[in-house]
């Protein structure tokens, strides 16, 4: 391991918020500190090319498994998933390393993670990048309802019983069930009637482009090991974080974002996003805003590494100058 420069990948734990959390760093510890927040179902590894390019940089790269993740701790009840939770562990992580205020980037779920950081704690953020799924205010009515309406082949809705989708994902091996969902391009993640959403899935037949055999095996050998519940369990709180999340009714984003997707992202393609961006709504709730679709899917920091990595750099750069070791 090498202490400073860019460096290898250091690999260490820590006891935050009554959990373990395994967190991957890379470059320079005294460099100024990006905390990379992934999302379902994803690893730390999923921020391998950005860690790499903000290490180069001269930034603090620090990427942790979240709780139900990887090699951190998964408590075994659903309750132990809340956004408060979650959030918990990134503010006590950042206290462990005394760190009173970081650039945080997040990726899908990890870009719930970010966006609620921002809400909860912004004294904590200097900026954000948020990958993929944009900060939504608090729905008027419980996003369950939302969820149920859309009837019970939606994922989401498929997700809430407990064991449910585990049974199903059960079916096929780990790496199938990753494969299937990377290589989503549906419009809609809606499987038809009294069918499961990880058979309504196709596995692609060849290898996807944006992640290599052995990556695709680091995953598959972490979430063999940990299981589907703790990441499906972050669903199941979908009504308890409505209800937890009152006191933010009608609030804003205060802190300076940029948000990042793929032009082809089911996201932006089937949740209304595109409308969301194009009427104005999300710079409304995010005041201090700026967007960039990009050509690609939703794993995007992944298939599309070197524009990402690009849009980062250079959004941080408006807060640390040309190098941010200077």
């Amino acid at each position: 391991m090498e202490a400073g420069g860019a460096g290898e990948v250091r690999h260490w734990t820590a006891d935050v918020n009554g959990i373990s959390l395994h967190v991957a760093e890379r470059g320079p510890a005294d460099g100024p500190a990006v905390l990379l927040i992934h999302g379902f179902p994803e690893l730390w590894l999923s921020w391998r090319h950005q860690m790499a390019a903000l290490a180069a940089r001269g930034f603090r790269a620090l990427a942790p498994d979240l709780r139900g993740y990887g090699d951190s701790s998964a408590p075994a009840d659903p309750a132990a998933y809340t956004i408060f939770h979650i959030v918990g562990d990134i503010v006590a992580l950042l206290d462990h390393l005394r760190l009173p205020k970081v650039f945080v980037v997040g990726h899908d779920w990890g870009a719930q993670v970010a966006w609620h950081l921002c809400l909860f704690r912004p004294d904590r953020v200097r900026a954000a990048v948020v990958l993929g799924v944009p900060f939504f205010p608090r729905s008027p009515r419980s996003l369950l309802e939302v969820f149920v309406a859309r009837g019970d082949g939606f994922y989401i809705t498929q997700f809430q019983e407990p064991g449910r989708a585990e049974r199903a994902f059960a079916r096929y091996d780990v790496t199938t069930v990753l494969k299937k969902f990377y290589s989503i391009e549906l419009d809609d993640l809606t499987a038809p009637a009294g069918v499961e959403i990880i058979d309504f899935l196709e596995a692609p037949s060849s290898p996807l482009p944006w992640i290599t055999e052995e990556e695709l095996g680091q995953y598959a050998e972490k979430f063999q090991k940990s299981g589907f519940t703790g990441p499906l369990n972050y669903y199941r709180m979908a009504d308890m974080n409505w209800r937890l999340t009152a006191p933010w009714n009608g609030a804003k984003i205060t802190v300076p974002a940029k948000f990042i997707a793929g032009d082809k992202d089911i996201g932006v393609q089937s949740f209304g996003i595109e409308q969301y961006i194009k009427s104005g709504g999300f710079k409304y709730n995010v005041p201090n805003l700026e967007i960039a679709i990009i050509e690609g899917h939703h794993f995007i920091q992944q298939e599309q590494a070197q524009r990402v990595n690009s849009e980062i750099l250079s959004y941080l750069d408006k807060f640390t100058g040309e190098d941010a070791s200077a």
